[in-house]
C-alpha cells in the first residue's frame, strides 16, 4: 500500500521551482559578497531562498527553512532547534551570518541550542556550499548561511510601507503575528520589525514510538528493542515561543551610507529529551520510581539576545581605493536551561537525587569589527578585508561542563575576480590568527578521603579543585580558486578548489563534563590541531529552451578531522572495574564517555537536478527531479557518525500571475552506513503542499494568502543526524494559513 501511494505521488510530482528561481536570481545583488556581482555571474553559485518564499511557508527553524535545497539539510532537537547541515557538515564547520557578520550565539556549545536568527521580514537567505565559503568567515569548511535583511537601508526608501502578517498552524496549535514598517523621514531611513510566535507541543504521527530502549550486541545480531509507546499523541516539552524586535536608521548619499540598528530576540523552548534516560544503565534498584519522577519534569531553555550594529560605506573614488565598507557588531547573548518539577509530589529522600538541579546559563559576549577596501579597476575586481572579533564564553550552573574561555580572531584577506576571453576566475586568500584561552579543572583527592572526618572544612579541602590553564595561538592560511567557462550555448562548466583550515573550537579543546543534551560525558583535547580541508567540486549546468539541469560532484579530504568518539564496550568494562576504586569518576554520572579525537577523513558526494518548464495558455508548469548524496569515512574505514542519508526530491509547480501552487515530495532513504554505536534509521517520504494567492486591493496595497500542508501523509520520520532521533520523531501532519497584508 505504501509503495502504491509513493508511485502515485511520483507520477504527479517532481521538485522545486528551479526555472522560476533562476529568473529572480538574475536581478539579485549578493549583499554579503566581497566581489559585487549578480548571482548569475558568480562561478561558485549560491543558493538563494527569497524572503517571499520564507514568509509564505510555515514558521520553522533556520535549518528547516532551507532543508529542501540541494546539499542542505537540518538536524533537530525538537521544534525550536534546527541547526543547518551542508554537505554532511554542521556545527562549527558551518557559519551562520546576518548581513555578512557572524551570528555569535551559543549554538556551537550544544546540539539542543537554538540558532537565534530572526527570519521575519528578511530579503533572502544565501547559502554558499563548499570551496568559496572562505570569502565570508574563517573555518567554514562546510559552507555559510547568510540571512539578509534591510534593517539598515543602503539605499533611500522611495515610499512608506507597512506589512502585517498572521499565521496559524494545526500541528502545535500555534500562531504568529508580525509587522514591519519602513519609511524615509526627513532624509533618514527608518526601519521597524516585530514578530511574536507561540507554539505548543507538536503532534506526532500515529504509531510513532517516542521512547525506545535498545540493546546492542557484539555478535552482529539484530537489535532487540523494548519499545514503550506513550498514550499521548503529542511530544512533551516540544513547545516553542519567540519574540523579536528590530529597529534601524540610516543616511545615504553619493558619498555612501551610514546606519545603526538594534536587534533583540527572546525565546523559550522545551527540550524533549535530556540525557537522564541514560541513568537507567547505572543499575538503580528503584528504576520504576525513577522513571515516574522524570515523567513530570519540565526541561526548557530561555534565550536573550541583544545585538547592536553599526555599518557604513564611504566612496573615495581615487586611483587606488574606490570605496571603504566598515562595520561593528556588539552581541550580548545568553541561554538559560532550567529544570522544573511537575505537579506530582515526590518523596523527600529522592528530591536531592533527581530534582536539585538549578539553572545553567550559557553566555557569549562578543564584539566584531572590520573594514573592506575596494581596490577594483577596469581590468578586475579586487578587495582587501580586515576583520577582528573577540568572544567571552562562560557557562555557570549545574551543567557547567566547560570553564570560561576567551577567544580572539584576527583575519586578513585578499580577493580578486576577473573575466578572461574563455573563462571567469575568482581567487581568495586569507590569514587567520586565532587565540583560545581556557582552563581545565581537576579535583585534588586526599588519600584519606574514604575515612570519616569530623570537620566539615577538612572535607572541603579534600576535594579542592586544581586549575590547569591553556593559551593556544593558532595561525591558519586558507585559499580558494574557481574557474568557469561556457563549453557551448547550452552547457557551462565550473571547477572549484579550496584549501581551508579550521581551528578547534573552545568546546573541542576545553570540554570536560556531562553534556546531557547528547547523553554523554564529553572530554576535550587541548592538543588538537587545526583541521585542513582540501575541497574540490565540479559543476555542469545545462539550459536548452524549456529543459534545464545541473550536476555537481564534490570531494573533501579533511586532515585532522575532529570528532566525538564514544568509548567502546571494552573500554566501558575497564571503567566499570575502575569504578570500585574511584566511584566518583568511574561512572561518569551514568552517561556515555566520549572523547574529542582527530583522524583523517574523506567526505564525497554528488548533487543533480533536471526538469522542464512547460508554457501553458495561462501560466506555466515546472516539473523537476533532484537528488543529493554524501558519504564520509575515516582513513581506517569507519564511517563518520550521524551522516545525512541520500534524498530524492520531486516537485511540480504551477504559476500564473498572482497565483502559485506547489507540491513537493522528499524521499529520504534509509541510512545504513553507520558509525560504531549508531543504529540504522529507516527512510521516509515527506509530502508538502503550498498555495499562494495575491489580491491587489489598490495601487499601493495587496493581500497575500498562503495555505500550506506539511507531512500530508502523517509519516513517521526520524532524522538520522539528530542525537535524539530515537526519542524525538519529526512532527506529524500540519495544516496552516498565513496572511500578509502590505499597504
Amino acid at each position: 500500500m505504501k509503495n502504491y501511494k509513493i508511485t502515485l505521488i511520483v507520477l504527479s510530482a517532481f521538485i522545486t521551482n528551479i526555472a522560476l528561481a533562476q529568473e529572480e536570481i538574475e536581478e539579485i545583488i549578493v549583499t554579503s559578497s566581497y566581489i559585487d556581482q549578480t548571482l548569475s555571474e558568480i562561478e561558485n553559485p549560491l543558493h538563494v531562498v527569497s524572503g517571499d518564499d520564507i514568509s509564505s511557508s510555515a514558521s520553522q527553524s533556520l535549518g528547516e527553512s532551507i532543508d529542501d535545497l540541494l546539499g542542505v539539510s537540518s538536524t533537530d532537537f525538537g521544534s525550536g532547534v534546527g541547526q543547518p547541515i551542508i554537505r554532511g557538515m554542521s556545527g562549527n564547520r558551518v557559519k551562520i551570518l546576518n548581513n555578512g557578520m557572524v551570528v555569535r550565539d551559543v549554538s556551537g556549545l550544544g546540539a539542543d541550542h537554538i540558532n537565534d536568527v530572526d527570519l521575519s521580514n528578511i530579503q533572502q537567505i544565501e547559502v554558499v556550499r563548499g570551496p568559496s565559503s572562505l570569502l565570508y568567515s574563517n573555518g567554514s569548511i562546510g559552507g555559510i548561511i547568510n540571512v539578509v535583511d534591510n534593517t539598515i537601508a543602503r539605499e533611500d526608501f522611495t515610499k512608506p510601507e507597512l506589512r502585517i502578517g498572521l499565521e496559524s498552524q494545526s500541528v502545535n496549535d500555534g500562531d504568529t503575528h508580525d509587522f514591519s514598517y519602513q519609511n524615509n523621514i526627513g532624509g533618514l531611513n527608518l526601519s521597524l520589525a516585530y514578530k511574536d510566535s507561540q507554539f505548543g507541543n507538536f503532534d506526532i504521527p500515529r504509531g510513532a514510538v517516542i521512547h525506545r530502549e535498545e540493546e546492542h550486541h557484539d555478535d552482529g545480531d539484530d537489535e532487540e528493542e523494548d519499545e514503550h509507546e506513550e498514550d499521548m499523541g503529542y511530544l512533551a516539552n516540544s513547545d516553542f515561543e519567540s519574540e523579536s524586535r528590530r529597529v534601524g536608521i540610516s543616511k545615504t548619499g553619493e558619498w555612501g551610507y551610514f546606519g545603526l540598528s538594534a536587534n533583540k530576540i527572546e525565546s523559550l523552548y522545551g527540550i524533549p529529551f535530556h540525557g537522564e534516560g541514560h541513568e537507567e544503565h547505572e543499575g538503580h534498584e528503584e528504576e520504576d520510581h525513577e522513571e515516574e519522577e522524570h515523567e513530570d519534569e519540565r526541561i526548557f531553555s530561555t534565550t536573550d539576545s541583544d545585538v547592536f550594529n553599526l555599518e557604513g560605506a564611504y566612496a573615495l573614488n581615487n586611483s587606488l581605493v574606490k570605496r571603504i565598507d566598515y562595520f561593528f557588531r556588539d552581541s550580548d547573548y545568553s541561554l538559560t536551561e532550567q529544570h522544573v518539577e511537575g505537579e506530582e509530589e515526590h518523596e523527600d529522600e529522592h528530591e536531592d537525587e533527581h530534582h536539585s538541579e538549578g539553572p545553567t546559563e550559557f553566555k557569549n559576549d562578543a564584539k566584531e569589527y572590520g573594514a573592506i577596501f575596494d581596490l577594483s579597476n577596469n581590468d578586475f575586481s579586487q578587495k582587501m578585508v580586515i576583520n577582528i572579533a573577540d568572544e567571552d564564553i562562560s557557562i555557570i550552573g549545574e551543567e557547567a561542563f566547560m570553564n570560561p574561555t576567551d577567544n580572539e580572531e584576527k583575519s586578513f584577506g585578499y580577493y580578486i575576480s576577473k573575466q578572461f576571453d574563455r573563462f571567469h576566475t575568482d581567487f581568495g586568500i586569507r590569514y587567520d590568527r586565532i587565540s583560545r584561552a581556557g582552563s581545565l579543572s581537576h579535583e585534588d583527592h586526599d588519600e584519606h578521603e574514604d575515612e570519616d572526618h569530623d570537620e566539615e572544612g577538612h572535607e572541603e579541602e579534600e576535594h579542592e579543585e586544581e586549575m590547569e590553564y591553556f593559551d593556544r595561538d593558532i595561525n591558519n592560511t586558507s585559499l580558494a580558486l574557481s574557474l568557469g567557462t561556457e563549453i557551448n550555448d547550452y552547457l557551462n562548466l565550473n571547477f572549484g578548489y579550496a584549501r581551508v583550515e579550521r581551528a578547534p573550537s573552545a568546546v573541542e579543546l576545553f570540554m570536560n563534563g556531562p553534556h546531557l543534551a547528547t547523553g554523554r560525558f564529553e572530554v576535550g583535547n587541548t592538543k588538537l590541531d587545526s583541521e585542513t580541508s582540501n575541497n574540490i567540486d565540479i559543476t555542469f549546468e545545462y539550459q536548452n529552451g524549456s529543459f534545464f539541469g545541473e550536476f555537481t560532484y564534490f570531494k573533501n579530504d579533511v586532515d585532522n578531522y575532529i570528532y566525538l568518539r564514544d568509548e567502546t564496550e571494552e573500554e566501558h568494562e575497564e571503567h566499570e572495574e575502575h569504578e570500585e576504586e574511584e566511584e566518583e569518576h568511574g561512572d561518569h554520572e551514568g552517561l556515555i564517555l566520549a572523547n574529542y579525537l582527530q583522524n583523517d577523513a574523506e567526505i564525497n558526494g554528488y548533487e543533480f537536478q533536471f526538469g522542464r518548464v512547460i508554457d501553458l495558455e495561462r501560466g506555466n508548469l515546472t516539473l523537476s527531479f533532484s537528488r543529493d548524496s554524501v558519504s564520509g569515512e575515516f582513513k581506517d574505514g569507519n564511517n563518520i557518525p550521524r551522516m545525512v542519508p541520500a534524498r530524492n526530491m520531486y516537485s511540480i509547480s504551477y504559476s500564473e500571475n498572482d497565483f502559485e501552487l506547489k507540491l513537493n515530495l522528499k524521499d529520504v532513504q534509509e541510512q545504513g552506513n553507520i558509525a560504531e554505536g549508531e543504529t540504522k534509521t529507516e527512510g521516509y517520504e515527506m509530502l508538502d503542499l503550498r498555495f499562494n494567492k495575491t489580491y491587489s486591493l489598490n495601487s499601493e496595497s495587496d493581500l497575500r494568502i498562503s495555505l500550506f500542508a506539511n507531512n500530508v501523509l502523517d509519516e513517521v520520520a526520524r532524522n538520522h543526524s539528530s542525537f535524539v532521533k530515537d526519542e524525538v520523531p519529526l512532527p506529524g501532519r500540519n495544516y496552516g494559513i498565513k496572511f500578509n497584508y502590505k499597504f
